[in-house]
């Protein structure tokens, strides 16, 4: 039986970059026209170690140089490009606050070094005291490491089926359900029916509805 939810944030509890226009408006914002869309994408890529170790900012002058672009000094990468653009996903509130009733319930993220603590300032969370909270710039770890999901697993106390994973990264719920977690694909790009089927999907659970 289920025991412990975990969610993923970016795309499921705070409305980001999933599914939206968001990217093209930061590459507009810093004067890139869509046709280095690519090119930009690449960048990023590049330095997958802003969810563990490296600011984000610190990669500023890096753009700077490949694309022959300036910033104004106070520009963070982090607030002004980011945090600004984020949402609240408030149809997903109410169902955390039932499940989290009966159930255990963890954040299990990727984010930049810095971010987590940013999206609470801006009050983007909803009012839940989480259980465990797995932050990848805290733990050095990030999905689809499998070392972040047995960490998770030693965290919330559970393992394997006990374990409901809410996610928005089809390779994140694939590398779950490897290691035996039930999972949840949650569609950033309808927020209140992926809330609506969530809870449909929680509630046939806890009825045995459904059989892992």
């Amino acid at each position: 039986m289920i025991k412990f939810v975990y969610f993923d944030v970016g795309g499921v509890i705070i409305k980001d970059f999933s599914k939206s226009n968001s990217w093209i408006d930061l590459q507009n914002e810093i004067g890139l026209g869509q046709e280095q869309e690519e090119k930009f994408k690449e960048f990023w890529d590049r330095y997958p170690d802003i969810a563990t170790t490296r600011d984000v900012d610190s990669l500023r002058p890096l753009m700077e140089k490949e694309f022959k672009i300036s910033f104004p000094n106070n520009y963070s990468f982090l607030i002004d490009g980011f945090i600004k653009r984020f949402k609240r996903n408030e149809s997903l509130w109410p169902v955390i606050e039932i499940i989290h009733k009966n159930l255990g319930v963890g954040l299990l993220t990727n984010m930049y070094v810095g971010m987590f603590e940013e999206i609470k300032k801006h009050d983007l969370f909803p009012k839940i005291n989480w259980d465990v909270v797995i932050d990848s710039s805290q733990v050095k770890l990030q999905k689809p490491d499998i070392e972040i999901f047995k960490l998770a697993e030693e965290k919330a106390r559970f393992k394997g089926k006990e374990i409901l994973f809410v996610e928005n990264s089809q390779e994140h719920v694939n590398v779950a359900k490897s290691f035996g977690w039930q999972t949840f694909f949650y569609d950033s790009a309808n927020y209140p029916n992926s809330s609506e089927e969530l809870m449909k999907f929680y509630l046939k659970l806890r009825l045995g509805k459904i059989h892992p």
